[in-house]
């Protein structure tokens, strides 16, 4: 296994995601599919973040999509074995009452998803990486002073590989 890793399990109660070594915006197309494509009755949806090492804030931004999601749906998303770091950085972004807080080992270890991004992988971690510093915002207004600055830029460069593919069209 890579040090840095991102699998997502389809259990008998919901999802389980693990999360290995740095999580960050190259976890951005799959595991945003994966949150957008949560509907319905999703079950229950757990991180385990007992071997994550630090997270950028658009990995954070998609785990706070998660969590804004499950909390309109009252199913609250659980976070297991978080270091006092990885708190501290949730903690940091106002992202704390999205989630439930647990220690305990993630037994329960169904099938091995597997997502992939469409098309151009580029444009999709732009758009990603757009989405997850929005979802900041919209969690938390604090939020706004830290990344308004990236959510131009980053909707700039998004506009820029859009317009990049038509060309090539």
């Amino acid at each position: 296994m890579d040090k840095r890793d991102l699998k997502i399990f389809k259990t008998s109660i919901g999802y389980l995601v693990k999360v290995y070594g740095r999580a960050d915006f190259r976890y951005g197309t799959e595991f945003r599919r994966f949150a957008r494509n949560l509907s319905g009755d999703f079950g229950k949806v757990s991180i385990d973040l007992k071997e994550c090492e630090a997270m950028d804030s658009t990995f954070m931004g998609t785990l706070a999509m998660l969590g804004l999601k499950g909390r309109k749906q009252d199913k609250p998303v659980e976070m297991l074995n978080t270091s006092e770091f990885c708190r501290g950085l949730l903690r940091g972004l106002g992202l704390i009452p999205l989630f439930d807080f647990e220690s305990r080992e993630a037994t329960e270890v169904g099938d091995l998803l597997i997502i992939t991004a469409d098309g151009d992988v580029e444009l999709a971690t732009a758009e990603a990486v757009v989405e997850a510093h929005k979802t900041l915002v919209e969690a938390d207004s604090a939020n706004a002073p830290k990344f308004n600055a990236v959510i131009d830029y980053a909707e700039k460069d998004l506009e820029k590989l859009k317009n990049k593919n038509k060309e090539k069209l």
